[in-house]
């Protein structure tokens, strides 16, 4: 006869549940009966995990499950991909929420018309760069980009220490 993992209260060995307190109850493997919780990467390699962390607008998504994965704890490079990607998010915010903005008031206040263009090369430089490394990744090339890369790198880097 067993006892209950939460109140201790006596259970049989083939209960899943307590009687007093409903408490799942661990079964002869020791495991709980419904089984682990399965890693929603387990199934996907790790090409395929970098390049969902390049999509456009939602890779950020991807990169912090990646990140927050058991699986790609140890891979090096796919962590890479996943924060270089992380950071191409920032950097499209930063664009939008800062440079953007800054141009907005600066050109308004001197007069410029242009001031819509140059916030707009750059949204299109953030995204040639997102494009560049969905390409790069497909292909199996290793490519950091050139201020994000380094980011990229150290941040895997510390994680290893």
């Amino acid at each position: 006869m067993a006892f209950c993992v939460q109140c201790g209260n006596k259970v049989a060995d083939a209960d899943q549940f307590c009687a007093k307190c409903g408490a799942r109850q661990k079964v002869a493997t020791g495991k709980f009966s419904a089984g682990p919780q399965a890693d929603p990467f387990s199934g996907i390699s790790g090409k395929n995990a970098s390049l969902l962390c390049y999509i456009p607008w939602v890779g950020w998504i991807a990169a912090i499950i990646v990140l927050a994965s058991h699986r790609f704890r140890t891979d090096a490079q796919v962590r890479f991909h996943a924060f270089q990607g992380l950071y191409i998010f920032v950097a499209w915010l930063m664009v939008e929420w800062v440079v953007s903005p800054f141009l907005f008031a600066s050109g308004f206040l001197i007069g410029l018309p242009f001031h819509r263009a140059g916030a707009s090369l750059l949204q299109l430089a953030v995204f040639v760069a997102w494009i560049f490394m969905l390409i790069k990744v497909s292909q199996h090339e290793n490519y950091k980009l050139p201020i994000i890369g380094d980011l990229a790198e150290r941040s895997v880097s510390e994680q290893r220490s």
